[in-house]
């Protein structure tokens, strides 16, 4: 395979890294100096949802295998990007919108949705972003898909009590990448996406280094 392009598609990790509400503070502090100890070393402090993140099928159900347990051909693989970045504040994502996209859907593709919401970085607007309808997570699993993404904060809608895209991807056994950014400076078609998590035994998720590449045909 023969890269011709990539593109970021993650967040940072800084102490003002967007976050959940609620979730953990990332704190990203000095613990030893080349003066003091003679070497640089960092003491990290983040949730395992911060930043750019994916969420194991254990992040909403004890039965759910935790992120250890994920084989690593999830995150790795060509991907479709379904553009909705006409969405409004708390808008859902319908199959209406997915239909032009779904001869391309298949067994294994990593779907990006872009909202380009993650522009509002910084604003109230941020967690009022557009949303994935439960009907198009289950059109997703239905074709085979194991691994979607938004350029959101949440797949499902934020500030409620229900989860019902988290938990439909859950109960199958399947992937959620939320937080990313950057969909739109991805303007080819070969696209491969990468998202690999970190080994945290036991949790439910992990942030990631996501990015889009494009390949020779």
């Amino acid at each position: 395979m023969k890269v011709k392009k990539f593109v970021d598609l993650s967040w940072e990790l800084a102490a003002d890294t967007p976050i959940y509400p609620g979730d953990p503070e990332p704190e990203i502090a000095v613990a030893t100096t080349i003066e003091g100890e003679g070497y640089n070393l960092s003491s990290v402090y983040i949730g395992t949802q911060t930043g750019t993140h994916v969420d194991a099928p254990y992040h909403f159900s004890h039965d759910g295998d935790t992120i250890d347990k994920m084989e690593l051909d999830y995150f790795f693989g060509e991907a479709v990007v379904v553009r909705v970045t006409g969405k409004r504040a708390e808008e859902e994502i319908t199959m209406a919108d997915v239909a032009p996209y779904a001869d391309r859907i298949g067994p294994g593709t990593i779907v990006l949705f872009n909202t380009n919401w993650y522009q509002k970085r910084g604003t109230d607007a941020f967690f009022t972003h557009p949303y994935l309808a439960v009907e198009v997570a289950e059109f997703l699993a239905g074709k085979g898909v194991r691994f979607l993404c938004i350029d959101t904060i949440n797949a499902d809608r934020t500030g409620g009590t229900e989860f019902p895209v988290h938990d439909l991807f859950s109960e199958r056994r399947l992937m959620i990448g939320e937080n990313m950014a950057y969909f739109d400076r991805i303007d080819f078609e070969n696209v491969v996406v990468a998202a690999f998590p970190l080994k945290i035994a036991g949790t439910d998720g992990s942030p990631v280094r996501a990015v889009a590449m494009e390949v020779e045909g």
